[in-house]
């Protein structure tokens, strides 16, 4: 063994120890946490939450934010500096398991803030949140990025989170908010020049129903650019989901879903093309896409999907695939004529994905609470309708 490989390993071993030592005597420990009580009601689609349910939400965020293990970074070693603890590698977003689900949990418990500040939480959410948006660690988060090696990394998913945080913070009237704002712009420009970067050599679209849906990124980044005046970007986003997607036709719904899947491709497709197609050109459009949808004839994409361990990573998935159909069904909905009937397929598909997702949110087991709560805000908030 050479001596640089055995420092190698001491350097590894000195930063997983407490991981690696939980991790291999129980498994089941590592990913358990003290339950979060679900509310006595669930909320339900298109009513405000309850201070009892906006706290249970919040709860899921707060026990996942300073929680460094498990954890899942997937960042590239590029040399021995690089094998070190993943609050020393993301500072602000180390926790949740990984760096997309911190970024998202920090937009959870942000959006809980702004429309829910009588909670009993909001003193803890308030200075957790400060600890976190600092200048000194989201511009270390930012110098990551930066560097070409990390090009790729949480692309575009958790770049197209931290654009949904960036849109918060950014219309949110507080003080704590715009100092917290201006704290993210260095890492907010890198990922922004990385997205013109990378968008105009993406020659085919991702279609996939896990992170890398190109669907999900265009919709979610195109409402940032949108939100903070960002003409350049917004265009360049337009431009490349017309590429991709302007000429889709019967779209094959009997291949979705599949086993793991948190999204449905074909529903951020359309959900996505709703925001750059005038009215009546998307209504078309869709009709091109999903010629079934006005009979109700979309195979499994109208019905709500069984999760069947809620204990298994990957499984648990099709929670959040629940969660995030219903979002995209009404927010497609929200952009048909009034009297299309169309509209009320996608709402009752909406109300029964969101009461289907709603009762896998809390599980008890960390492999879905450390995300799925956001699924389940963004639905009810409906937020993805924003124009």
């Amino acid at each position: 063994m050479t001596s640089a490989v055995y420092h190698l390993l001491l350097k590894v071993s000195a930063a997983s120890c407490l991981f690696w030592t939980s991790l291999l005597a129980s498994p089941e420990a590592l990913m358990a946490q003290t339950p979060v009580p679900q509310p006595a009601e669930l909320p339900t689609l298109g009513r405000p939450l309850s201070t009892e349910q906006a706290s249970a939400l919040a709860a899921l965020a707060l026990a996942g934010l300073d929680r460094e293990y498990p954890n899942k970074p997937s960042n590239v070693l590029g040399s021995a500096a690089s094998v070190v603890p993943p609050k020393e590698l993301f500072p602000a977003f180390y926790g949740c398991f990984d760096w997309h689900s911190s970024v998202h949990g920090h937009w959870l418990l942000v959006r809980i803030l702004r429309d829910y500040p009588a909670i009993p939480e909001a003193a803890e959410i308030r200075s957790r949140l400060a600890g976190h948006f600092t200048a000194e660690k989201l511009a270390k988060e930012a110098a990551y990025f930066a560097d070409d090696l990390n090009k790729s990394y949480e692309r575009m998913y958790g770049w197209a989170w931290l654009f949904r945080l960036v849109a918060e913070l950014h219309t949110w009237d507080d003080p704590d908010a715009r100092q917290w704002r201006e704290h993210l712009k260095p890492l907010e420009q890198v990922l922004v020049r990385r997205c013109q970067a990378y968008l105009p050599l993406l020659s085919y679209p991702i279609r996939t129903g896990e992170h890398p849906d190109t669907g999900f990124a265009l919709a979610q980044t195109i409402d940032y650019a949108r939100t903070v005046g960002n003409r350049e970007l917004e265009q360049l986003l337009i431009d490349r989901a017309r590429v991709y997607f302007l000429d889709d036709r019967d779209y094959p719904v009997r291949y979705e879903p599949s086993g793991q899947d948190f999204f449905s491709s074909g529903w951020n497709e359309a959900d996505l093309m709703r925001r750059i197609l005038p009215p009546a050109e998307f209504a078309q459009w869709l009709e091109n896409f999903l010629p079934g949808l006005a009979r109700g004839d979309l195979g499994r994409l109208l019905q709500p999907v069984e999760v069947t361990d809620v204990t298994d990573g990957k499984l648990v998935h099709l929670a959040g695939l629940n969660l995030s159909r219903a979002w995209c069904q009404n927010g497609i909905a929200s952009s048909l004529p009034e009297h299309d009937p169309r509209r009320e397929i996608l709402r009752a598909a909406a109300t029964a994905h969101t009461t289907a997702g709603l009762k896998t949110v809390f599980s008890g087991h960390y492999e879905g609470e450390h995300w799925l709560g956001t699924f389940a805000l963004f639905t009810l908030a409906e937020v993805a309708t924003a124009k």
